[in-house]
């Protein structure tokens, strides 16, 4: 061990956190949390003996070590996977198991939303968070922070407010004497937690605490003042999440991407673009955000195109028209750089359609098989050479584009596949639910006097067909009426 790591070693905090393994050319090999910082990262420099291989290799490669202190175990488990799916640390093994990946899932568009977790999220207009890498530790958090913000962890129908409350609630897990609105508001908090807007939550609550206060009502901010209690348990000091972010100067993959590209600043807002399709039919397109290096699913948006052709060229080219019209600009901003799935062929699509606008974004390819990032020979992107030769890359030049060959392992391309995987998974998710809801709305078209108005109705409330068919009757009554839910009823009786 060099004798400046072993210094830097005697002054880790004894304190909850994140720390960072870096290799000796600085790369960050691997990131882990810890209850106590000093005695977790201390292991690592201890015997070897008794230590699997995998971590006797990673020891090997050590070079130097930093961290990141919180304030509970609990925020360092949500910026430990925040920090992992930004860096993608070639030892952090789970990242590359899909299995244990986990998100947390609330539908706050229900009267009554609950909170629950999956490992496939859908394109479905439900909220998700994350990914977590650890699903024990994500739901044990979220246990702990349910006692704060009470919530259901199954629907629980029409009005449960008004029933006998049950153990949940009995225990301070389930809401109890709150209106929807209230709840929603309850939820909010959650999410503003777990999404690192923690100065907010605070500063709301403690507004909250004095007004019941001057209003005399001593319950209420007797209970408010519980929960302020208990979230000054959880603050950290350090404080991450999808708003809140490390210095982006000190991001490695955003800092060489700049360097790479020429580019006069950061790239702070990236957009990926993906297309799929099947033979031509529902054909539909993504456009995911990564906003400082990490994904915003808040700004994702989907396209339908306006024909079905069998054609990625063209639907590119329309995608991209539409939104770099003068109403989307406005509405969602213009991006630093722009991502494009793709080779020659689609990227020349996608700057064609951009020159119609009196706007200069950046545009780029990812080649899948080789990784090669593409560049329009002309266009308003030029490598830097020198920065090139630093990553150990070179260029190819063909039809009037440059092709930017560098190792895989380098953070710029581990950035660009999180974008490309991700649009791709974004786009295939809305295909897939595009051809569940044809053949669900197909089946509801064979219900006699069921017109598409209920049948839209059924599918927004239930999802699909299996959803209506679960639904009691009286859920049915409520989203369409007595008489045609008595239609629905006995039809599916018939099925």
């Amino acid at each position: 061990m060099k004798k400046s790591l072993h210094i830097k070693l005697t002054n880790i905090p004894i304190k909850p956190g994140v720390y960072f393994h870096k290799n000796i050319s600085g790369e960050i090999i691997y990131i882990g949390k810890a209850a106590i910082l000093k005695n977790r990262v201390r292991q690592y420099f201890q015997n070897t003996k008794y230590m699997d291989k995998k971590t006797k290799v990673l020891v090997a490669e050590i070079a130097d070590v930093d961290w990141v202190e919180t304030e509970s175990e609990i925020d360092a488990l949500f910026l430990e996977a925040e920090m992992v799916k930004r860096y993608m640390p070639k030892y952090n093994i789970l990242l590359r198991d899909d299995k244990s990946l986990i998100y947390i899932k609330i539908d706050m568009k229900n009267e009554w939303p609950s909170v629950s977790f999956t490992r496939n999220p859908s394109d479905d207009g439900v909220e998700y968070y994350g990914p977590y890498y650890n699903g024990y530790a994500i739901k044990k958090a979220l246990r702990y922070l349910r006692k704060i913000f009470p919530y259901y962890i199954n629907h629980p129908g029409s009005n449960p407010g008004k029933r006998k409350p049950d153990l949940y609630a009995h225990l301070g897990l389930s809401p109890v004497n709150m209106s929807s609105d209230e709840y929603k508001s309850n939820l909010r908090k959650l999410i503003s937690y777990i999404k690192g807007n923690r100065r907010k939550i605070f500063s709301d609550l403690e507004k909250g605490m004095e007004k019941a206060a001057s209003e005399h009502d001593f319950e209420k901010a007797t209970t408010i003042r519980n929960k302020l209690t208990n979230l000054n348990e959880l603050h950290r000091k350090i404080m991450f999440g999808d708003k809140e972010f490390l210095d982006i100067s000190k991001d490695i993959a955003l800092c060489d991407l700049m360097e790479l590209f020429g580019l006069k600043k950061i790239p702070v807002r990236i957009e990926g673009y993906d297309v799929s399709h099947m033979s031509g039919t529902n054909v539909v397109a993504s456009m995911i955000v990564f906003r400082n290096g990490v994904s915003d699913r808040a700004e994702y948006r989907k396209f339908k195109t306006k024909t079905n052709r069998n054609d990625d060229y063209y639907n590119i080219k329309e995608i991209m028209t539409r939104r770099l019209s003068q109403k989307n600009l406005k509405s969602w901003g213009i991006p630093d750089l722009i991502l494009i799935d793709g080779g020659k062929g689609q990227l020349d699509v996608a700057i064609d359609a951009s020159e119609h606008y009196d706007i200069t974004i950046p545009f780029f390819g990812l080649v899948k098989q080789k990784e090669q990032i593409v560049l329009k020979q002309h266009g308003n992107i030029k490598p830097n050479i020198k920065k090139l030769s630093e990553l150990n890359g070179y260029l190819e030049t063909s039809d009037g584009y440059i092709l930017i060959n560098i190792p895989k392992s380098t953070h710029i391309i581990k950035l660009l596949q999180r974008i490309r995987d991700e649009s791709h998974r974004f786009t295939s998710s809305y295909h897939t639910i595009l051809k569940r809801n044809k053949l669900t709305v197909g089946l509801l078209d064979e219900i006699p006097g069921i017109g598409l108005k209920t049948k839209s109705k059924l599918i927004r409330r239930f999802g699909s067909l299996i959803g209506v068919k679960k639904a009691s009757e009286q859920e049915i009554i409520l989203a369409i009426g007595r008489s045609k839910a008595k239609v629905i009823v006995n039809y599916i009786k018939a099925l």
